[in-house]
Protein backbone atom coordinates (compact mmCIF):
# COMPACT_ATOMS: atom_id res chain seq x y z
CA UNK A 1 0.00 0.00 0.00
CA UNK A 2 2.93 2.32 -0.72
CA UNK A 3 0.79 4.77 -2.74
CA UNK A 4 -2.08 4.64 -0.30
CA UNK A 5 -2.94 6.05 3.09
CA UNK A 6 -3.34 2.97 5.28
CA UNK A 7 -5.78 2.92 8.17
CA UNK A 8 -5.61 0.02 10.63
CA UNK A 9 -8.35 -1.13 12.98
CA UNK A 10 -7.87 -3.87 15.61
CA UNK A 11 -10.65 -6.40 16.17
CA UNK A 12 -9.56 -7.60 19.62
CA UNK A 13 -8.05 -6.06 22.74
CA UNK A 14 -4.71 -7.83 22.35
CA UNK A 15 -3.99 -6.32 18.94
CA UNK A 16 -5.35 -2.98 20.14
CA UNK A 17 -2.73 -2.90 22.93
CA UNK A 18 0.03 -4.00 20.54
CA UNK A 19 -0.78 -1.21 18.08
CA UNK A 20 -0.79 1.40 20.82
CA UNK A 21 2.56 0.21 22.12
CA UNK A 22 4.01 0.16 18.59
CA UNK A 23 2.88 3.77 18.19
CA UNK A 24 4.59 4.74 21.45
CA UNK A 25 7.80 2.87 20.57
CA UNK A 26 8.01 4.92 17.37
CA UNK A 27 7.70 8.07 19.46
CA UNK A 28 10.55 6.83 21.65
CA UNK A 29 12.79 6.45 18.60
CA UNK A 30 11.98 9.96 17.37
CA UNK A 31 12.49 11.77 20.67
CA UNK A 32 15.55 9.71 21.62
CA UNK A 33 17.32 11.05 18.53
CA UNK A 34 16.77 14.66 19.71
CA UNK A 35 18.98 16.49 22.20
CA UNK A 36 16.75 19.32 23.39
CA UNK A 37 15.23 19.42 26.86
CA UNK A 38 11.75 19.58 25.32
CA UNK A 39 12.38 16.38 23.38
CA UNK A 40 13.57 14.71 26.58
CA UNK A 41 10.39 15.85 28.36
CA UNK A 42 8.30 14.38 25.55
CA UNK A 43 10.30 11.14 25.72
CA UNK A 44 9.73 10.84 29.47
CA UNK A 45 5.99 11.33 28.91
CA UNK A 46 6.09 8.61 26.26
CA UNK A 47 7.76 6.20 28.68
CA UNK A 48 5.06 7.02 31.22
CA UNK A 49 2.37 6.24 28.61
CA UNK A 50 4.04 2.87 27.99
CA UNK A 51 4.22 2.24 31.74
CA UNK A 52 0.51 3.06 31.99
CA UNK A 53 -0.48 0.56 29.29
CA UNK A 54 1.74 -2.21 30.63
CA UNK A 55 0.55 -1.57 34.17
CA UNK A 56 -3.16 -1.96 33.39
CA UNK A 57 -2.94 -5.55 32.19
CA UNK A 58 -0.43 -8.38 31.95
CA UNK A 59 0.94 -7.41 28.55
CA UNK A 60 3.89 -9.75 28.95
CA UNK A 61 1.53 -12.72 29.28
CA UNK A 62 -0.55 -11.50 26.31
CA UNK A 63 2.54 -11.29 24.10
CA UNK A 64 3.68 -14.77 25.14
CA UNK A 65 0.22 -16.20 24.40
CA UNK A 66 0.26 -14.62 20.96
CA UNK A 67 3.76 -15.94 20.26
CA UNK A 68 2.65 -19.44 21.28
CA UNK A 69 -0.46 -19.17 19.11
CA UNK A 70 1.60 -18.21 16.07
CA UNK A 71 4.08 -21.01 16.73
CA UNK A 72 1.25 -23.57 16.87
CA UNK A 73 -0.51 -22.18 13.78
CA UNK A 74 2.64 -22.12 11.66
CA UNK A 75 3.81 -25.54 12.81
CA UNK A 76 0.55 -27.05 11.53
CA UNK A 77 1.17 -25.89 7.96
CA UNK A 78 4.61 -27.53 7.66
CA UNK A 79 3.31 -30.48 5.62
CA UNK A 80 1.00 -28.48 3.36
CA UNK A 81 1.85 -28.42 -0.32
CA UNK A 82 3.74 -25.34 -1.53
CA UNK A 83 5.05 -24.22 1.87
CA UNK A 84 8.51 -22.65 1.77
CA UNK A 85 10.14 -24.70 4.53
CA UNK A 86 13.23 -22.51 4.71
CA UNK A 87 11.15 -19.39 5.25
CA UNK A 88 8.86 -21.23 7.68
CA UNK A 89 11.81 -22.39 9.79
CA UNK A 90 13.21 -18.86 9.82
CA UNK A 91 9.93 -17.40 11.10
CA UNK A 92 9.54 -20.17 13.68
CA UNK A 93 13.08 -19.48 14.88
CA UNK A 94 12.33 -15.77 15.24
CA UNK A 95 9.17 -16.53 17.21
CA UNK A 96 10.98 -18.95 19.50
CA UNK A 97 13.81 -16.44 20.03
CA UNK A 98 11.36 -13.65 20.87
CA UNK A 99 9.59 -15.92 23.36
CA UNK A 100 12.87 -16.92 25.03
CA UNK A 101 13.99 -13.30 25.42
CA UNK A 102 10.63 -12.29 26.86
CA UNK A 103 10.64 -15.17 29.35
CA UNK A 104 14.06 -13.98 30.53
CA UNK A 105 12.60 -10.66 31.71
CA UNK A 106 12.08 -10.64 35.46
CA UNK A 107 8.73 -9.39 36.72
CA UNK A 108 5.91 -7.65 34.85
CA UNK A 109 6.67 -5.69 31.72
CA UNK A 110 7.54 -2.04 32.40
CA UNK A 111 7.96 -2.55 36.16
CA UNK A 112 11.32 -0.67 36.32
CA UNK A 113 9.58 2.38 34.81
CA UNK A 114 6.74 2.25 37.32
CA UNK A 115 9.14 1.84 40.27
CA UNK A 116 11.53 4.63 39.28
CA UNK A 117 11.20 7.51 41.80
CA UNK A 118 11.90 10.25 39.26
CA UNK A 119 9.38 8.91 36.76
CA UNK A 120 6.79 8.37 39.50
CA UNK A 121 7.10 12.01 40.57
CA UNK A 122 6.62 13.19 36.97
CA UNK A 123 3.61 10.90 36.57
CA UNK A 124 2.00 12.23 39.75
CA UNK A 125 2.30 15.85 38.64
CA UNK A 126 1.66 15.18 34.97
CA UNK A 127 -2.12 15.16 35.35
CA UNK A 128 -2.01 18.83 36.43
CA UNK A 129 -1.82 21.34 33.55
CA UNK A 130 1.74 22.67 33.61
CA UNK A 131 2.42 20.53 36.66
CA UNK A 132 5.91 19.45 35.56
CA UNK A 133 7.49 22.91 35.53
CA UNK A 134 10.67 23.55 37.50
CA UNK A 135 9.16 24.76 40.80
CA UNK A 136 6.75 21.80 40.92
CA UNK A 137 9.44 19.19 40.24
CA UNK A 138 12.88 20.47 41.25
CA UNK A 139 14.30 16.93 41.05
CA UNK A 140 13.14 16.62 37.45
CA UNK A 141 14.46 20.10 36.65
CA UNK A 142 17.83 19.15 38.15
CA UNK A 143 17.96 15.94 36.07
CA UNK A 144 17.06 17.81 32.87
CA UNK A 145 20.01 20.15 33.45
CA UNK A 146 22.52 17.30 33.73
CA UNK A 147 25.01 16.65 30.90
CA UNK A 148 23.51 15.08 27.78
CA UNK A 149 25.50 11.87 28.26
CA UNK A 150 23.98 11.21 31.69
CA UNK A 151 20.43 11.90 30.54
CA UNK A 152 20.86 9.75 27.46
CA UNK A 153 22.28 6.88 29.55
CA UNK A 154 19.23 6.98 31.82
CA UNK A 155 16.80 7.15 28.90
CA UNK A 156 18.44 4.24 27.09
CA UNK A 157 18.50 2.17 30.29
CA UNK A 158 14.77 2.74 30.78
CA UNK A 159 14.15 1.58 27.24
CA UNK A 160 16.20 -1.60 27.61
CA UNK A 161 13.63 -3.17 29.93
CA UNK A 162 11.08 -2.87 27.11
CA UNK A 163 13.24 -4.13 24.22
CA UNK A 164 12.27 -7.86 24.29
CA UNK A 165 8.58 -6.93 24.30
CA UNK A 166 9.13 -4.34 21.61
CA UNK A 167 10.88 -6.85 19.33
CA UNK A 168 8.15 -9.44 19.92
CA UNK A 169 5.34 -6.99 19.16
CA UNK A 170 7.09 -5.85 15.97
CA UNK A 171 7.39 -9.47 14.83
CA UNK A 172 3.78 -10.32 15.67
CA UNK A 173 2.35 -7.26 13.93
CA UNK A 174 4.54 -7.88 10.89
CA UNK A 175 3.20 -11.43 10.60
CA UNK A 176 -0.36 -10.22 11.14
CA UNK A 177 -0.10 -7.51 8.49
CA UNK A 178 1.44 -9.92 5.98
CA UNK A 179 -0.96 -12.78 6.61
CA UNK A 180 -3.50 -11.82 3.92
CA UNK A 181 -3.51 -10.07 0.57
CA UNK A 182 -5.31 -6.80 -0.05
CA UNK A 183 -8.36 -6.86 -2.31
CA UNK A 184 -10.21 -4.11 -4.14
CA UNK A 185 -13.74 -3.50 -2.85
CA UNK A 186 -16.35 -0.75 -3.13
CA UNK A 187 -18.31 0.97 -0.40
CA UNK A 188 -21.75 1.68 -1.86
CA UNK A 189 -22.73 5.25 -1.03
CA UNK A 190 -19.89 5.42 1.44
CA UNK A 191 -20.84 2.29 3.43
CA UNK A 192 -19.35 -1.20 3.50
CA UNK A 193 -20.20 -4.19 5.69
CA UNK A 194 -18.95 -7.76 5.77
CA UNK A 195 -19.43 -10.86 7.91
CA UNK A 196 -16.43 -12.65 9.40
CA UNK A 197 -15.74 -16.25 10.32
CA UNK A 198 -15.60 -16.39 14.14
CA UNK A 199 -13.88 -19.79 14.00
CA UNK A 200 -10.93 -18.24 12.17
CA UNK A 201 -10.89 -14.77 13.75
CA UNK A 202 -9.72 -11.72 11.87
CA UNK A 203 -7.17 -9.91 13.99
CA UNK A 204 -7.04 -6.57 12.22
CA UNK A 205 -8.43 -4.66 9.25
CA UNK A 206 -6.25 -2.60 6.94
CA UNK A 207 -7.93 -0.04 4.70
CA UNK A 208 -6.05 1.63 1.88
CA UNK A 209 -7.17 4.87 0.25
CA UNK A 210 -5.34 6.81 -2.48
CA UNK A 211 -3.06 9.56 -1.23
CA UNK A 212 -5.27 12.19 -2.87
CA UNK A 213 -8.45 10.85 -1.27
CA UNK A 214 -10.77 13.42 0.31
CA UNK A 215 -12.38 10.91 2.65
CA UNK A 216 -11.42 8.73 5.61
CA UNK A 217 -12.91 5.56 7.16
CA UNK A 218 -14.70 5.12 10.47
CA UNK A 219 -14.71 1.45 11.48
CA UNK A 220 -16.77 -0.51 13.97
CA UNK A 221 -16.57 -4.26 14.33
CA UNK A 222 -15.98 -7.44 16.25
CA UNK A 223 -15.19 -11.07 15.45
CA UNK A 224 -18.53 -11.68 13.69
CA UNK A 225 -18.77 -8.66 11.38
CA UNK A 226 -17.52 -5.16 10.72
CA UNK A 227 -18.75 -2.04 9.00
CA UNK A 228 -16.97 0.93 7.49
CA UNK A 229 -18.39 4.40 6.91
CA UNK A 230 -16.45 6.82 4.75
CA UNK A 231 -16.61 10.38 5.97
CA UNK A 232 -15.73 13.75 4.52
CA UNK A 233 -14.68 16.51 6.88
CA UNK A 234 -14.63 20.04 5.45
CA UNK A 235 -12.62 22.34 7.69
CA UNK A 236 -15.63 24.44 8.67
CA UNK A 237 -18.28 21.73 8.89
CA UNK A 238 -19.06 18.60 10.88
CA UNK A 239 -17.88 15.33 9.34
CA UNK A 240 -20.60 13.49 7.40
CA UNK A 241 -20.84 10.22 5.49
CA UNK A 242 -20.35 10.72 1.79
CA UNK A 243 -23.03 9.51 -0.61
CA UNK A 244 -20.78 8.47 -3.49
CA UNK A 245 -19.31 5.01 -4.02
CA UNK A 246 -15.78 4.65 -2.65
CA UNK A 247 -13.24 2.18 -4.00
CA UNK A 248 -10.58 1.08 -1.55
CA UNK A 249 -8.18 -1.71 -0.65
CA UNK A 250 -9.22 -4.01 2.16
CA UNK A 251 -7.06 -6.52 4.02
CA UNK A 252 -8.61 -8.81 6.61
CA UNK A 253 -5.57 -9.99 8.54
CA UNK A 254 -6.16 -13.58 9.63
CA UNK A 255 -3.40 -15.66 11.18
Amino acid sequence: MAKYITFEHPLNERIRAFLRLEHLFKQVDFFLSQDSVWAVRALVNTYLDIAGITGRSDIKSEILKELDRHLSSLARIRHQRGVDLQMLDQVLGELEGASTRLYSLEGPLGLPLRENDLLKSVAQRGSIPGGTCSFDLPQFHFWLEQPLERRRADLERWGQCLQPARDAIALLLSLTRGSSAAREVTASQGFFQENLNPENPTQMLRIGLPLDSTTYPEVSGHKHRFSIRFLHSPSSERAAQIQEDVGFLLTCCVI
